[in-house]
């Protein structure tokens, strides 16, 4: 069920060749997407985090919107993608103008 507090996943960024590998995503990824995964063995968003950020530095920042993941959420080959914020910094500064 859905939880009534907002919770947080840690997680590492993945490199984006790795995850354009055939093992992976085969190709599927592109330059404004970031792959991750949770720190935590099996851990994983899960349906209905679509659209949440992914936020990372100090101070925290937005860096992307998760996007998809696999329908096994904890598939280690098939990791959860977020848009890059940052590579549409511009188009979302002149959209909120």
């Amino acid at each position: 069920g859905l939880s009534p507090t907002l919770q947080e996943l840690e997680v590492t960024v993945l490199d984006g060749r790795m995850c354009n590998n055939s093992r992976f995503w085969d190709g599927g990824i592109a330059p404004t997407m970031i792959c991750f995964q949770g720190r935590r063995r099996g851990s994983a968003p899960a349906k209905g985090d679509s659209g949440g950020p992914l936020v990372c530095g100090k101070p925290a920042a937005v860096a992307g919107v998760l996007s998809f993941t696999s329908r096994d959420f904890t598939d280690p080959l098939k990791p959860p993608v977020a848009t890059s914020a940052v590579k549409h910094k511009k188009w979302i500064r002149q959209t909120l103008r």
